[in-house]
């Protein structure tokens, strides 16, 4: 007798759509929290933005009409919404399973699993989001693809003088290096700009690591200056050792938003590496690898892996290109590679204001699609035939936006 996912209770679609609500997003994903979430009236996401704020009312005579207010620097942006889709199948064996108790520990085992494989879905979904707050956040842009493979691109349009790279010599950790100068030029761009003050300043332990080591930073802690002796006591970095919060209250920076997330990107090879000759590498899908970062050769039969610096990235060819070839030879349909790369760079601190004059500097808009019409994170379950396989699916639809473009300041530091 033929039956449908709609036959096991646990692949309904009330019980997927409680399963994303009881799903608590992993806690280190910290953008997706930090700005509200709204619902677009369409997948073409619209939004303007403000340079700067504190206008002023003009005076007029009594019985004068009013004057047609024109907020400054205001610009009008438009982006197609990022759709997001993935599915996972679940063969003839776990549906027997699923669907006659037989014993309770195969029952049991495989309603683990589906809560195991929806999980990962729904945080992949969750990671991807956080992904494009966190480049519009800490890089002011990024590319995307669009059904069907077209490749798009956003620019937040940050203004040129909140996107600051020091000069070698006045990078952070060489001898001409001014972190508080540099500190305060980020301070005064935010408030002569939006009348805020800066709330946050984001980087990983990279950029902590410089900090701690500044020798202007370090004498203004002692406890014979300003300090309380405490930089290495309370609530310290577990990689770098020292209270980053005893750091930003020394900047004035109410907090310190230190960061180390990261995410992975993997691929299929889709051609043979051949040791010592191979740097072009083709691949099933190239895209969110990026120049510079490490690309990792996995041979899954020998359970090794190797690996090479990422020169540069063909999503059109379908290839990667290394600095160097791997020693070793890597099968194609087999054996794939990956690259690991943190949220936030490591090379760069962001200061930002949350809000300005009392509203947020930016939201996640959430575009509808599907039929019905669905926002954020929507489930879905069917079954195939021949052979049995019930699909488990999970999409998202929506883009960032930011509202306020000079209430963020981007300093590469090294």
């Amino acid at each position: 007798m033929p039956y449908a996912p709609v036959d096991i209770p646990e692949l309904r679609l009330e019980v997927l759509t409680k399963f994303i609500t009881k799903f608590t997003a992993p806690p280190e994903l910290v953008f997706s929290s930090m700005f509200p979430t709204t619902a677009s009236e369409s997948s073409t996401i619209k939004w303007e933005s403000m340079r700067g704020s504190r206008g002023l009312a003009p005076f007029i005579a009594p019985g004068s009409p009013s004057h047609v207010i024109a907020p400054a620097g205001i610009a009008k942006h438009s982006a197609e919404a990022a759709f997001l889709s993935e599915k996972i199948p679940f063969g003839e064996e776990f549906l027997n399973n699923m669907r006659k108790a037989g014993t309770v520990q195969q029952y049991e085992a495989a309603k683990v699993r589906l809560a195991k494989d929806y999980a990962n879905l729904v945080n992949r979904n969750r990671r991807r989001k956080e992904w494009m707050i966190a480049k519009m956040v800490c890089s002011g842009s990024f590319e995307y693809s669009e059904e069907g493979g077209t490749k798009l691109a956003v620019d937040y349009d940050i203004p040129a003088e909140n996107k600051v790279t020091l000069l070698s010599d006045d990078r952070w950790g060489e001898s001409a290096a001014d972190i508080l100068g540099n500190v305060m030029d980020a301070k005064s761009a935010i408030k002569t700009a939006t009348n805020g003050n800066v709330d946050l300043a984001v980087m990983n332990t990279s950029v902590l690591k410089l900090l701690a080591a500044d020798s202007n930073i370090a004498a203004l802690l002692r406890k014979d200056a300003f300090g309380d002796g405490n930089l290495y006591s309370g609530s310290v970095n577990k990689l770098v050792g020292v209270n980053p919060q005893v750091i930003a209250g020394l900047l004035d920076i109410p907090q310190f938003l230190i960061y180390d997330e990261s995410y992975e990107v993997r691929a299929y090879l889709t051609a043979v590496v051949t040791g010592g000759s191979t740097t072009v590498v083709s691949v099933d899908n190239p895209a969110d690898f990026e120049v510079g970062a490490t690309l990792r050769f996995y041979d899954v039969s020998a359970g090794t892996y190797e690996d090479e610096i990422i020169a540069s990235v063909q999503i059109e060819a379908g290839t990667i290109t290394v600095d160097a070839a791997p020693t070793a030879s890597f099968k194609a349909g087999e054996d794939f590679v990956t690259m690991t790369k943190g949220f936030v760079p490591d090379n760069t601190i962001t200061f930002l204001t949350k809000s300005v004059e009392g509203n947020t500097i930016a939201e996640f808009k959430n575009a509808p699609f599907g039929i019905p019409r669905g926002y954020d994170l929507t489930p879905k379950s069917w079954l195939d035939t021949d052979p049995d396989v019930a699909w488990v699916r999970v999409q998202n639809k929506g883009l960032p936006v930011l509202y306020h473009r000079d209430a963020v300041y981007q300093l590469t530091v090294r």
